[in-house]
């Protein structure tokens, strides 16, 4: 052990030489290296935690580097996983290190998940925070859940000694496109540093056993007061009784994108231009569109189905939305609804 590396923290009564240790021997599994992941990752690692694992597909692009720490401009378009691994060593080189470049789905997540005492979920989105509570429950392995949205985090520890598991707090997710993620709708990038801190913490006292863990209660956090909140809530005990893991796309209503006819910005502007005949609509939130859009109609995606009486179906129809993920799910939702008419999802979104 490094007790040069440790002094600063295993001085503390807390932590001490036995704590240090559980830290060395300590399994850990970080699902997502991105806005949350970066700060848990190099927090763990700076503290001593001996075996990471890190699952991500995804590569750098500019826009994460508001928040995603890890990364620099030189890093574009490479692999999250192998980049952080790099940097996290130059930071502690006496850790141990798996990464995973792969997405976290069904047929992976337990055969992931079993070689780690500790699950660690920086996800953003519905499909995975579901699929990761239900693997740990499924192993008996304890997570810390972290979540932004715009100016407000939260942050919670789930089945961590029998308590209480994410479906116990949300026992089922939002409608599709309800909860638009930070691509969407923005979030600010030192919230995530503040979370992702705070998962860290979480992890740690969780292994030393110092301080008291926030197993049945979740941490709210508004950045723009700096005022938290802890809020309790209690376990169900039928929602530890999960056996299968289900698909979680569906579950929470993450239709794929591809599935759908699209249609790029430059192509609709072009229409506008020279007056080409077709319906365009925006299916943001009313505030979303009043900011800023690029013309058509607004039908937030909550209340496409109640108002298909507005859509010209003898006409090619254009959704778009912020980023094309909410379009790409309108024309999903037609289409499961049984609405037939020439629908385009504009690819990209209007940025």
């Amino acid at each position: 052990m490094d007790f040069q590396r440790y002094n600063r923290q295993i001085i503390l009564p807390e932590i001490g030489l036995e704590g240090q240790q559980k830290l060395n021997d300590a399994r850990v599994l970080v699902i997502g290296a991105g806005g949350l992941g970066c700060p848990i990752l190099q927090y763990l690692v700076a503290a001593g935690v001996g075996n990471l694992g890190i699952v991500d597909a995804d590569t750098v692009s500019i826009s994460n580097l508001q928040r995603q720490i890890l990364y620099t401009t030189a890093d574009l378009n490479k692999n999250k996983v192998v980049v952080a691994k790099e940097r996290l060593l130059a930071i502690n080189p006496t850790i141990n290190i798996e990464i995973f470049s792969v997405n976290l789905h069904t047929e992976n997540a337990l055969e992931i998940f079993k070689k780690y005492d500790i699950i660690v979920d920086g996800s953003d989105n519905f499909a995975t925070r579901y699929l990761v509570n239900d693997a740990s429950v499924m192993l008996k392995k304890p997570f810390v859940s972290g979540s932004i949205f715009k100016f407000e985090g939260q942050v919670s520890v789930f089945n961590f000694q029998d308590g209480p598991t994410y479906r116990c707090l949300y026992a089922e997710p939002p409608t599709a496109g309800s909860v638009p993620n930070c691509s969407e709708i923005g979030v600010i990038g030192t919230l995530a540093g503040i979370i992702g801190t705070m998962q860290a913490a979480e992890v740690i006292k969780m292994i030393t056993g110092a301080g008291e863990v926030l197993s049945g209660k979740l941490l709210v956090f508004d950045m723009l007061s700096m005022r938290s909140q802890i809020i309790k809530f209690k376990a169900v005990s039928e929602n530890k009784n999960i056996s299968t893991l289900l698909d979680y796309q569906i579950l929470c209503g993450d239709f794929p994108i591809e599935n759908t006819d699209s249609i790029d910005k430059e192509k609709v502007e072009e229409w506008l231009e020279e007056d080409i005949d077709f319906q365009l609509i925006d299916v943001r939130n009313p505030h979303e569109f009043e900011r800023d859009n690029i013309g058509g109609i607004n039908i937030p995606l909550d209340d496409l189905l109640e108002s298909i009486e507005e859509l010209e179906l003898e006409k090619e129809i254009v959704f778009c939305c912020q980023t094309g993920l909410r379009s790409a799910k309108a024309i999903e939702l037609l289409k499961s609804a049984g609405v037939e008419g020439r629908f385009l999802n504009l690819v990209g979104g209007i940025w």
